[in-house]
């Protein structure tokens, strides 16, 4: 066994090419980092959580048929959302665990714990699009302007 890492924008881009398509993906690059430090200790911040998931039985999706933000209750916490439209290695795990890629419980107790203030009273959805410029200038607006109607004071982004 190869203790070399998987080269994995290599790896992406000779797949690509092996489907056909003629130009290279081009991956997203910030020279200035969108982040923040916090603005406050974490055990006075409000934590929001954001996924990559969709919900189950529910479209997020609007009239023309494209993906959009959507929102969730924390509590009770969802005992499914819907992956398969994510790629992830579908052979050698699952999603079964909501928690696994949706730290609702862990953050409660954090928070119980005093570890962080507390966890907003929704959890956000982003859709997984391949266009840095819907991300940038529709979804990732519509994230941030829900976070802050939730009070909360940062965000762990939780993707597939």
């Amino acid at each position: 066994m190869s203790d070399q890492p998987v080269r994995y924008m290599d790896r992406t881009r000779d797949y690509y090419r092996a489907l056909g398509y003629a130009k290279d993906y081009v991956w997203a690059r910030f020279d200035e980092v969108p982040f923040a430090r916090l603005a406050r200790p974490l055990a006075e911040s409000r934590i929001g959580l954001v996924t990559t998931a969709s919900p189950m039985g529910l479209s997020n999706r609007d009239a023309k048929g494209h993906r959009h933000v959507w929102s969730g209750d924390v509590a009770p916490v969802p005992e499914k959302l819907f992956t398969d439209n994510v790629a992830w290695d579908k052979e050698s795990t699952h999603t079964n665990d909501v928690g696994s890629f949706l730290p609702i419980e862990v953050a409660t107790e954090l928070a119980s714990e005093g570890v962080i203030a507390g966890i907003a009273h929704r959890f956000h959805g982003v859709p997984t699009e391949y266009s840095q410029r819907k991300t940038i200038e529709e979804d990732a607006p519509q994230v941030l302007a829900r976070l802050r109607d939730d009070g909360a004071d940062a965000a762990i982004l939780c993707p597939l």
